[in-house]
This record gives structure tokens, sequence and C-alpha cells, in this order.
């Protein structure tokens, strides 16, 4: 493989979110520790979280570094809200230097997509394509961050197409698409385009979720790959408060009143919000939290999906507890469903492996072979009608 990945979590920051986040980009490959410990030492909130990783950024860009500074900008982006006017600059000079540095090795595409697009990244395989693989993010993602997971693909032997779907990266700030839930479309449409008959789906973060509504309805997709499931956001806490916030939704002008308080009091709640609006295209907290929401059990469809599933999961995932996992697996009644836990020891029990992503492409790769030959002995010993 000419794509290798870092090895356990960095203390970049006190603050568990910062340092979740820069670990993010980090563990995904992108050559960001130096700048960012340096950085980290300014960071203080949101305000100087953009100022100090925009200042690494430039230094990185001064010297050369041109794929240090736009994971760099990257970072910025991540935390800086939707209204600051800075926000579409740090984007598009992160999507420039991504492309001076690897426009050469990706085929840049326009999936036509109702009466826009969604944007997409073909990386062909090397050798014999052994097959394709479709790869998509999650709410926040961008799917230049995932390029080094496509490439350690490619070089597996896949041709592998990454695309942006409703509410995502240019196919939000270019193309103006909100976000949609029923993702078997943006599939549908990318499978469409690139004129393919069957493919492999992998999700990342909240793409766990889309990845498996998907499948449930586009058949085209043979196998599936959920890297950290959502299955129900209710279902995360316990009953008692699950019961707490479905009482509050049937009183919609107490439980705005609620989350306003919140937005006011906490920053961190502030970003969360006005990002689902932003995503959404709603025009208040609550609508953008109903809408978020509708990622449930009931839309998602698990009982008609029939495919090969892999569901990657860390034990210790702060977004999308260990509980989620045992009743999405349950849910899959369908289908043949691999499953696989991650631990501390192995670095990877956070939130979509980060800590040790090289180890859950070891692990994807492996399942691929495997499920590929398991497929081809089953076609060898169905009788011809």
């Amino acid at each position: 493989m000419s794509v290798s990945f870092p090895v356990g979590l960095v203390k970049f920051h006190r603050n568990k979110l910062f340092n979740f986040q820069l670990n993010r980009w980090y563990s995904f490959g992108w050559p960001i520790k130096e700048e960012a410990l340096a950085a980290s030492k300014r960071i203080k909130d949101f305000k100087t979280w953009k100022t100090s990783l925009v200042s690494s950024a430039k230094k990185a860009e001064k010297a050369g570094k041109t794929v240090t500074a736009a994971f760099l900008y990257r970072a910025a982006d991540f935390f800086t809200f939707p209204d600051d006017p800075d926000k579409a600059a740090l984007y598009e000079t992160f999507s420039a230097l991504f492309d001076r540095a690897y426009g050469g090795e990706t085929e840049r595409h326009k999936v036509p997509f109702g009466e826009s697009f969604l944007p997409a990244i073909r990386l062909k395989s090397n050798d014999v394509s052994r097959g394709t693989i479709l790869v998509m993010g999650g709410f926040d993602s961008y799917i230049e961050e995932f390029y080094k997971m496509m490439r350690y693909l490619a070089d597996g032997g896949y041709d592998v197409i990454g695309f942006e779907g409703p509410g995502q990266g240019a196919a939000l700030k270019k193309y103006g698409l909100l976000l949609d839930l029923e993702y078997e479309k943006p599939v549908g449409a990318v499978l469409d385009y690139f004129h393919k008959n069957e493919a492999t789906l992998f999700g990342i973060s909240m793409g766990g979720y889309w990845c498996i509504r998907a499948s449930a309805f586009e058949k085209r997709i043979k196998r599936v790959i959920a890297s950290s499931v959502v299955y129900d956001w209710m279902e995360a806490p316990g009953a008692f408060t699950r019961s707490v916030v479905e009482w509050m939704f049937r009183h919609p002008r107490l439980m705005e009143f609620s989350m306003k308080a919140k937005m006011r009091f906490s920053k961190y709640n502030n970003w969360v919000a006005r990002n689902w609006m932003y995503i959404t295209g709603e025009k208040t907290p609550l609508e953008a939290a109903r809408h978020i929401l509708m990622m449930n059990s009931k839309n998602l469809h698990s009982e008609q999906v029939t495919q090969d599933i892999l569901i990657l999961t860390g034990e210790d995932d702060s977004f999308c507890p260990l509980k989620l996992h045992s009743l999405q697996v349950r849910a899959l009644k369908n289908a043949r469903v691999t499953s696989r836990i991650f631990t501390k020891e192995e670095h990877a029990a956070s939130h979509c492996q980060i800590g040790n992503v090289g180890l859950a492409m070891e692990v994807i790769l492996d399942w691929l072979k495997k499920t590929e030959e398991t497929n081809a002995a089953e076609n060898i010993q169905q009788p011809v009608s």
C-alpha cells in the first residue's frame, strides 16, 4: 500500500471536543501534527480555534506545505459558524490547496441530481479492478477528508468513487442541496452517472446510517460497510431522558425556549444548533432538531436490507454509543452481518476508529475479499435452471 495511517491518539488539547476533531484529520493520515500542536496552545474557544488554525495554515502554506495547510484550513472551517463571512473563503482555500496537491491523481465529477449536482471524486485501481466502492462521509464532512482511505482501497484493487450528498460539502455550499434523509436517491444518481450495475457502499460516521438506509432501497448495492452506526438518536439516552425529550417535543414552545436557552449559555450547543439549521435549511433550532431526529429506526428500514454488511464500531464511541451497535445488528435480520468492535488496546475505540484508521481499513479489505470469495462459491454451487 502507498498509504499509511498513524496509530494512537495525540493529546492536542485539554478540551475533549477540540482534541477529538484535531485527531480526526491527523488519524485520516493528514500531516498536521506539529502545526496543530502549536496552534492548540493558543486555542481557548471557538473564536481562537479559527484564528489560531488559520495562522498556522498560512505559515504552512508559505513554507510550501500544501497538504498540511489545506487541512489546517479545513480544521479552522469546522468550528466556524455558518454566518461567519470567513467560512466560505476557508472552504474555497482548502479545496484549492487540495486540488493543487492531488489534482493530478483524481478525477473531479459533477453528478446530475435533479436540477443540481453532486460533487464526486474518482480514483481508479492501478490493477485489474475487483469492483467499485462508493464512499460517503457524514453530517459535517467533506469528501476530500477521506482521500487517503479512498487511495488505500484503490491500491487494494478497487475503483473508488467518493461523493458528497445533500447537506454536505460542495453539494450544499455550491449547489444548494439541503439534507435529505432518503440517501438512496443520491446513491442511485451516482450509480447511474458512472454506469454501475453493482457496487459496495462505504458510509463513515453519519454516513453509516445513510448507507444502511440507501441499501434498503437501492439493490445495485451488493455490499455495505458502516463505520459507526446511528440507528436511532432517541435510543441512545435512557428511557427517562427519552420520555422527557418526547414530552417536550409535544410542547414546542417550551422546547424552543429550552433550546434557545442552551444556545445562549453554551457555545457548543449554539454551534450545533446553527450548524443543523445550516445543513437542513430549517429556520428554527426546533425544526432543525425535528429534521435530524427523523434519522430513526423506522426511517432506516433495516429489515429491508438483504445485502452483506460490515459494521465497524468503537467500544468508546462518544457520538454513537455501543448500545446502538447491538440494536442495529439485531435489526438487520435479513442481511448477512459481520460486526467488529474495536478496543482501546487497539487504539481504535473512538468514533470511526479515530486513533487507528489503518486497522479499520485492513479489516475492510479482508472482509471484502472473504465476502467476494463466499459469494463466488455460492454462485458456482447454484444449479443451472
